[in-house]
């Protein structure tokens, strides 16, 4: 095991323009220890996780060390917050250590999140309580067993500091992977500044990066445009899907790659309602669960209009252009999601009614307070699904249409049920059982309850012989009705 490995650091964001970023290091901390590397993400970066268990290993995650081959920078973006525009936000409490490319090929960004202030941070201190690290890892990696693009978590480490929010809380460190960090709210940077060559020069990078067949399409801008539209339709149906809320869309927390980014006030929802907000500082609801594709298509107009100049030499065929490209988030989303919800009723194909057939149930799950996982987990055992529904008449009239038009479905019983147990995770990141976990670790330092939930989490679509207590709902006393932003 080498003492000083070399990391396969190839960083083109760094080779980007001054004004794009801001060189910096992390800021040391006091007394930084390990609490968890991801040994098999670290394998597919090319990485040792071994030597990252390793004091020096620890002191890169802690930003305490540099590797070799780095190139840390703050990157500037802005972004809308709640429908307001910033011009100004950028990494205010991260610093990009590199991009790596693994042995399969993929070039990823290498993130220290909590890692010290940057000319970004806004009189913050650059810092991050364990809670939040602690909610980043599980829920992105459990994101991630799930299927859906993701950010993901390569480690995490306390900081032997405590940070100061409504009280004293221990600071923490998440190293963060993500296909790019580029946003929605970066190319709101450079049109708040008239810098239309930015724009270009990011346009470019992007594509390059992330779609490398806009880059040979008659209007590549365009074509990028589109590129990102489809991928962020796909991406909010499977949170849909799954009953996630991302609790904070803003501008500069979508990134262009088409991966769920920034896990500040996330939560998944325990009974199906489709207004159901956790956030404790979305106070209208703009972000509810069933406003999320309406807030994607808000987000990627904003994007369209950053782009205008290079879609078009003229504004009126620059702006028709951009219209088509936002009119096919719709369709995309509805074939996304009315796809999906196929696959968890247990149907190979779409018909006339289905939509209806669907929509019916939810209907009565909402009026039921029925749980959103369990109710679809249970579909094909009437017995089990009757107890999740306080007056099960509701579903006296639902099911026998649901069965009816399984017999006209092509598919035999074990191919169906193979289809929705691959659709209709049993386990999910609930609120309650997170919170449960990171207060076993911030009160007790207790890391255990961290390490277990974990482990059920990578296996969601699985029936996991004794952990059947991670798959129940909270009681009324354990209900989190709220969940908090990490700065």
């Amino acid at each position: 095991m080498s003492t000083s490995p070399a990391w396969p650091f190839d960083n083109s964001y760094a080779r980007l323009p001054a004004r794009f970023h801001a060189r910096l290091d992390p800021t040391p901390v006091a007394g930084p220890r390990l609490i968890k590397v991801n040994h098999a993400l670290a394998r597919e970066l090319g990485l040792d996780p071994d030597w990252l268990e390793t004091p020096q290993g620890v002191a890169v995650l802690a930003g305490n060390a540099v590797p070799e081959g780095a190139a840390p920078l703050a990157a500037a973006y802005a972004g809308h917050q709640f429908g307001h525009f910033t011009p100004q936000l950028g990494d205010g409490r991260a610093i990009l250590l590199g991009e790596v490319v693994g042995p399969d090929g993929q070039r990823r960004d290498i993130q220290l999140k909590g890692s010290g202030p940057t000319p970004f941070s806004r009189r913050g201190d650059g810092r991050a309580a364990l809670g939040p690290v602690l909610r980043e890892y599980l829920v992105s990696e459990a994101m991630h067993a799930l299927g859906i693009p993701t950010t993901r978590a390569l480690a995490a480490v306390t900081t032997g500091e405590d940070v100061f929010r409504e009280t004293a809380l221990p600071g923490a460190v998440v190293t963060r992977v993500a296909a790019s960090h580029i946003r929605v709210g970066t190319f709101q940077y450079f049109a708040a500044r008239g810098d239309i060559e930015g724009i270009r020069i990011l346009a470019d990078h992007a594509i390059a990066r992330h779609y490398p067949e806009a880059a040979t399409a008659e209007n590549p801008h365009l074509a990028f445009l589109e590129g990102v539209v489809a991928r962020q339709a796909a991406l909010v149906a499977r949170w849909l899907l799954v009953g996630f809320i991302h609790g904070v869309m803003n501008t500069d927390n979508m990134a262009v790659s088409g991966e769920t980014i920034d896990y500040g006030p996330c939560a998944f929802m325990d009974a199906y309602d489709p207004g159901a907000v956790f956030s404790s500082i979305d106070h209208a609801g703009r972000y509810a669960y069933g406003n999320q594709p309406r807030i994607a298509q808000w987000n990627l107009t904003r994007l369209a209009e950053t782009l205008l100049p290079l879609l078009a030499p003229e504004e009126e065929p620059a702006l028709e252009a951009a219209k088509q490209a936002l009119a096919g988030f719709g369709p995309a989303f509805q074939d996304a999601y009315l796809g999906g919800l196929a696959r968890k009723m247990g149907l190979s194909d779409q018909r006339d009614g289905d939509a209806e057939l669907t929509q019916d149930l939810l209907t009565i799950m909402a009026e039921a307070g029925a749980d959103f996982t369990l109710a679809f987990r249970a579909l094909g055992d009437d017995a089990a699904l009757r107890t999740l529904f306080a007056d099960p008449a509701a579903l006296d009239a639902w099911l026998p249409r649901w069965r009816a038009r399984l017999e006209d479905d092509p598919q035999s019983p074990a191919e169906r049920q193979a289809m929705m147990r691959a659709a209709n995770p049993a386990f999910i990141p609930r609120n309650h059982q997170v919170e449960a976990v990171i207060t076993a670790a911030v009160q007790r330092e207790d890391f255990g309850p961290f390490e277990e939930l974990l482990g059920v989490l990578a296996r969601p679509y699985e029936d996991q012989p004794g952990a059947e207590r991670f798959q129940l709902p909270p009681k009324a006393e354990e209900r989190v009705l709220a969940t908090f932003c990490g700065t």
